[in-house]
């Protein structure tokens, strides 16, 4: 009898370590599993992003892949307008969004911001027969910009004549208006404005900036833990040398936007 109970106690303790091994195998691979995230985009913002041929790239993009990479992550993406975004991303139906994106102290009280991986500014670009140069000799002309973005809060905080602000759904229209006489000025982040520069003649930025402001990754508020998987990573690649590589890739080596510490929304936003 003896022997009989210590066979049945041995099966016993064999399957329970056996059903044991494999929670622990199946917890492991759970554990180990990529998980997707559902990132917006607007792709109107080059070179931050971009859409061509159905792809879309840009700064951003290749950026948050990297990130997302190191946290074993996946990437979804989702574009929509830019003024879209935040509406998105307090619904849940994306989890975080790259658009450059200056991180507001107003934005803040509806979604959650990355540490700032970008820093901005907003400048002036008209023709280079314009006798424009600056913000003050813009009284009584028209300015073209691009919907719900720092641009127009800078217009409207500023009691610009809110006839004259012509706003786009994309930056691309608004250098159209520019180009064709619908505009004599664009203002808007200073790195889409000499990005459009370098690519078309006869414009000329002028002025300083108009201010200093930071980009960094919304995210919604409804996944608390994800902004600190996204610092991890964004400090990741920054160690790594894969964000300097993508200043090489997307601005000819132009460091002057690169953010060398960590600077922390709460610190930075613009307030507004």
């Amino acid at each position: 009898m003896k022997k009989r109970a210590l066979i049945a106690l041995a099966a016993s303790l064999a399957s329970g370590l056996a059903l044991s091994f494999g929670a622990t195998i199946v917890t492991t691979a759970a554990q180990a599993a990529p998980t997707n995230i559902v990132v917006g985009a607007d792709t109107t913002f080059p070179p931050f992003e971009t859409e061509k041929n159905g792809e879309v790239t840009g700064f951003d993009i290749d950026m948050i892949k990297a990130i997302a990479k190191e946290e074993d992550m996946t990437v979804s993406l989702k574009t929509l307008p830019f003024n879209g975004i935040i509406p998105s991303l307090q619904a849940g139906s994306i989890d975080a969004a790259v658009a450059g994106i200056t991180i507001k102290s107003s934005r803040m009280k509806n979604v959650d911001f990355s540490d700032a991986y970008y820093k901005s500014g907003l400048s002036i670009l008209v023709k280079k027969d314009s006798k424009i140069k600056g913000f003050d000799d813009l009284s009584g002309h028209v300015v073209a910009t691009k919907k719900a973005t720092s641009s127009v809060d800078y217009l409207t905080g500023h009691k610009f004549q809110s006839d004259h602000i012509k706003q786009f759904q994309s930056i691309d229209a608004a250098y159209q208006a520019l180009m064709t006489g619908g505009a004599d000025a664009v203002i808007f982040d200073n790195p889409v404005n000499i990005n459009f520069k370098t690519k078309h003649g006869g414009v000329k930025t002028v002025g300083p900036l108009l201010t200093g402001e930071y980009y960094g990754i919304a995210v919604t508020k409804k996944k608390p833990d994800l902004v600190a998987k996204l610092n991890d990573g964004l400090a990741k690649i920054k160690k790594s040398g894969e964000y300097k590589k993508l200043f090489e890739k997307y601005f000819g080596g132009d460091l002057s936007g690169a953010v060398k510490g960590v600077e922390k929304p709460t610190d930075i936003a613009v307030k507004d």
